[in-house]
């Protein structure tokens, strides 16, 4: 395959949460497709041991570690893409991470935590980017479209117990989704959101007697499924199985390429046919 022929070749793309799993994929995914990508995430070691394996395989990508839902971040990843690649026309908002408990254990820390990473996050990203949209929409070739693409999740669209904070904030994505692509489409932007269901990485990998622990900023998160909430996301799924972190991808792909230029302001269900 040619550099011509690749859907993103010449395209620039911000991912963020892509030191591992869905994040990891969505970077792979871009690049093997010709994106010139930024790679961010909080795990400084991690995304740059991505990366490193990512530029051997002769892509095209860079990483830049940092929290996302401090604005400093949210600068940097954009002014990094126009002065390393001289332009900006993918975002992927794919940072987060759960914290789970019943919604009268919730703590004020907890909720905002949630809030911050998957929703305040993202709106930082977007509105440092959206000034570039904004300024380039004047210069740009007709019929050249830039794309935005968040992620949600089944919990922020039908909600989920011991979630509150977090089907909140993803509930919020949507919100924001749908406003951005009704503001950006003068800018020649389609913002659109992928909501997943099941996809399995390490949020949800089996435990037996005891939860899976993950650190994320110093604290200790349980994490992970049961073999028996595993097999009832299968039976759940109208494909009969948990998705893979490619299944992932290949949807957020589906959006920045384009034949999605006519779609903005959707949310794209990336569930295997979860039957709730």
């Amino acid at each position: 395959m040619t550099a011509q022929s690749l859907k993103l070749a010449g395209r620039v793309a911000i991912v963020t949460g892509a030191a591992r799993g869905i994040g990891r994929s969505i970077v792979q995914k871009l690049a093997n497709e010709g994106a010139q990508v930024i790679a961010n995430d909080l795990d400084a070691a991690l995304l740059a041991e991505g990366v490193d394996k990512q530029t051997q395989q002769g892509l095209t990508v860079h990483a830049l570690a940092g929290n996302i839902t401090e604005q400093a971040t949210a600068e940097a990843l954009v002014s990094t893409a126009l002065e390393r690649y001289g332009d900006l026309h993918i975002v992927v908002n794919n940072a987060g991470y759960i914290w789970n408990s019943a919604a009268v254990k919730h703590t004020d820390e907890q909720w905002h935590a949630m809030l911050d990473v998957h929703a305040t996050g993202p709106f930082r990203l977007l509105r440092e980017a959206g000034h570039h949209f904004r300024q380039q929409v004047s210069t740009d070739p007709p019929g050249r479209l830039r794309k935005v693409v968040n992620i949600s999740s089944i919990s922020g669209i039908y909600g989920a117990a011991t979630q509150v904070a977090y089907s909140s904030a993803k509930a919020a994505v949507v919100g924001m989704t749908k406003t951005l692509a009704r503001e950006w489409g003068r800018y020649h932007v389609t913002v659109n959101c992928v909501a997943f269901g099941y996809i399995d990485t390490r949020l949800i990998e089996p435990f037996e007697d005891q939860p899976n622990r993950v650190t994320i900023k110093d604290r200790d998160h349980p994490v992970g499924l049961t073999a028996a909430q595993r097999e009832s996301a299968r039976e759940m799924a109208a494909l009969g199985r948990l998705g893979r972190p490619e299944d992932a991808a290949n949807a957020v792909y589906l959006l920045c390429i384009p034949e999605s230029d006519f779609i903005t302001g959707e949310v794209l269900v990336a569930s295997g046919g979860l039957m709730n």
